[in-house]
């Protein structure tokens, strides 16, 4: 039976409403500052929480809630005589529902330009001791976190006069969860602010669910879509869909990957993903001429796949992309005309994203999850490690070196193995995901749409030995850039040097599994 509820709100969203519901079902009220005022105005009954405590609120607010009148009037067990006497003997009743939600800390550390210590100040201590307390002691104690819950509780009450034990246990859930996560914000806050250990002995990390997917990587699997509560900028947690059905599973994947790579570019670029790896990659004048790019390396892979391009997507592109059927366009922006061609597609995702050349937050995790575990690093931010080392005796042209940074830009986000050939700032031919080297290299070069003579090549790791310099010299590819660091070096660049191939080491690989 509901007879007491204490209700302590940062967010009023429904708040007066459910106060006025309760009274009206003859439970006593219990608040606090604001949510006080709020019922009170509305001409509702109810006490202040000094009137329970018998202890005036101190310490700017800090301390209203921390008294045993308050825990152990929630946290008494009411089917153990003991509890109930030692309440009697204490003069405390009990507080048989409790709705609290708390301070806005990530409404604060969102604000531009927020100081240490305003952020601080709106850490919440009573609210989650108290809804700790509740949901610890759920068989006896209603606990309301969410707004959204008020009304069904409200149901209940009406139709029952009681909450039934699978009720409570949800609503007791929901606020660890929530608790946790507040939490969890907070650590990671005080952690980026304070420059610690990025890698802690223990990593708690929470998400916020954006919404249910139909289905997960195949129909036989459920899936969702979560996102960091806090930088989000420049991804696609951030992006406004303005046309077509929701984002699936892997089109969320696929996307991500597009975007990823799109980021290394700040000339007009388009990147074409398949299967979460890049299909054909061009730079151009303007975006339909990188559009066309990007087409032209694999028009049998972009069909079904995701266009990604870095500046807003006119009609002419527009009209270019609507020839075939792509899953996804993500864009900074669409003009009234390109949206016009595009939109008479229903089954087109069409995805704003202002911000999409914003780079990868430096705080943000690369998470791969094992059964068991995790592995977690930072991301790949990085393109080179210092000055390019020139290891050939002939030195490459500045064309070539252009071409051989645009290169390594597409390799550094085509899986393991990975192999570009690309040629006048398009990706010719992309050997990627293979257990070989020259393997993938074969496959760049076999598949390429157009002559590679005069192109150059990117691997994204070392050469283990020279048979695939040889397959470039074969395709009449003239410049090569690697990382390498292999002990077999010097084999594969006597065979650079045998062909005439300029070659480059970066320093620093970029394994993608």
């Amino acid at each position: 039976m509901i007879k007491r509820a204490l209700l302590s709100v940062s967010d009023k969203t429904g708040i007066v409403e459910f106060a006025k519901e309760l009274s009206k079902l003859g439970v006593e009220l219990i608040s606090t500052g604001g949510t006080e005022k709020a019922i009170r105005e509305a001409g509702i009954l109810v006490k202040n929480i000094s009137e329970i405590t018998k202890f005036p609120e101190c310490l700017d607010g800090r301390v209203k809630t921390l008294h045993p009148a308050v825990h152990g009037g929630i946290l008494a067990m009411r089917d153990v005589p003991k509890h109930m006497s030692q309440l009697e003997e204490q003069g405390i009743e009990t507080i048989d529902l409790v709705a609290i939600n708390l301070y806005p800390f990530k409404e604060t550390i969102s604000k531009p330009g927020v100081e240490l210590e305003e952020a601080i100040e709106n850490i919440d201590i009573g609210g989650p001791t108290m809804l700790r307390s509740a949901a610890k002691n759920h068989k006896d104690v209603v606990v309301l976190v969410d707004p959204t819950d008020y009304e069904a509780v409200i149901e209940d009450l009406k139709a029952k006069q009681e909450i039934d034990y699978d009720t409570r246990y949800d609503l007791a859930l929901k606020v660890f969860s929530h608790t946790a996560h507040y939490d969890a914000m907070i650590a990671s806050y005080l952690r980026r602010k304070g420059k610690r250990e990025k890698f802690p002995e223990t990593l708690t990390i929470t998400y916020e669910k954006v919404q249910d997917l139909r289905y997960g990587e195949n129909p036989h699997q459920a899936g969702a879509f979560y996102r960091e509560p806090l930088s989000v900028e420049g991804t696609l947690a951030n992006a406004v869909q303005l046309h077509g059905k929701e984002l699936s599973f892997n089109n969320i994947n696929d996307t991500n990957g597009a975007l990823a790579l799109l980021k290394e570019f700040e000339q007009p670029a388009v990147v074409a993903v398949k299967h979460s790896s890049p299909c054909g990659v061009g730079v151009g004048f303007d975006l339909h001429h990188a559009y066309t790019k990007a087409y032209d390396c694999d028009p049998q892979s972009i069909y079904g796949g995701i266009v990604a391009a870095n500046r807003t997507v006119d009609h002419k592109t527009a009209v270019k992309i609507n020839e075939i059927f792509v899953e996804i366009v993500i864009a900074p922006d669409f003009d009234e005309e390109a949206l016009k061609v595009l939109t008479t597609k229903k089954n087109i995702r069409l995805l704003k994203l202002e911000d999409i050349l914003k780079p990868v937050s430096s705080h943000s995790f690369d998470i791969k999850k094992i059964h068991g575990g995790m592995v977690i690093q930072e991301p790949d931010t990085k393109l080179f490690d210092g000055e390019l080392e020139i290891v050939t005796e002939r030195i490459p042209t500045k064309k070539e070196l252009d071409e051989l940074k645009f290169a390594w830009k597409v390799c550094k986000h085509a899986k393991s193995n990975g192999i570009v050939v690309s040629k006048d700032g398009q990706t010719l031919g992309i050997g990627q995901g293979q257990v070989s080297r020259v393997w993938a290299a074969e496959n760049a070069i076999k598949h390429s749409n157009f002559p590679t003579k005069g192109a150059v090549l990117a691997s994204d790791a070392y050469f283990p030995f020279g048979d695939s310099i040889e397959a470039a010299a074969k395709a009449g590819i003239t410049a090569i850039i690697q990382p390498g660091g292999s002990i077999r070096d010097q084999e594969v660049i006597d065979m650079a040097n045998k062909y005439g191939i300029a070659m480059v080491f970066t320093g620093m690989r970029h394994f993608k599994h």
